[in-house]
């Protein structure tokens, strides 16, 4: 996912580039695709940084950690969908009924913990 976000970026970078050195010239291109890189970057960063970081299930339902130990999320896994072997959505009703969906690759997990976590997740969302 990193060198996705990587490819995009520059991607992006270029195409304002293009757009804009063609209607104002160089210098204000560089300043354009310089901010959109700023943007960007922080943007990739700050989503890095909210990733799943831990999981923890509990017998109140799953617990969802970032990378900096904030609790992201917490609650009973009430629906899941599975997209082949590779990515899971999860939707935990939080205290209040609130939801929070949560979106998993297979690559942010060891592959059996992934397996296992779709499995309970197809089972309590029919519970």
């Amino acid at each position: 996912m990193h060198l996705a976000t990587a490819i995009f970026v520059i991607a992006a970078v270029a195409a304002v580039c293009a757009t804009v050195r063609a209607r104002w010239g160089i210098g204000p291109a560089v300043l354009a695709g310089l901010a959109v890189f700023a943007i960007l970057s922080l943007a990739a960063v700050r989503d890095g940084r909210n990733q799943p970081g831990a999981l923890k299930i509990g017998p109140e339902g799953l617990s969802v950690w970032s990378w900096a130990g904030i609790l992201r999320a917490e609650g009973r896994i009430v629906g899941c969908s599975q997209w082949s072997d590779s990515l899971l959505m999860l939707c935990l009703e939080e205290d209040g009924g609130r939801l929070q969906q949560l979106l998993l690759a297979v690559d942010m997990l060891d592959r059996d913990v992934f397996r296992e976590l779709s499995v309970l997740a197809r089972r309590e969302a029919r519970i």
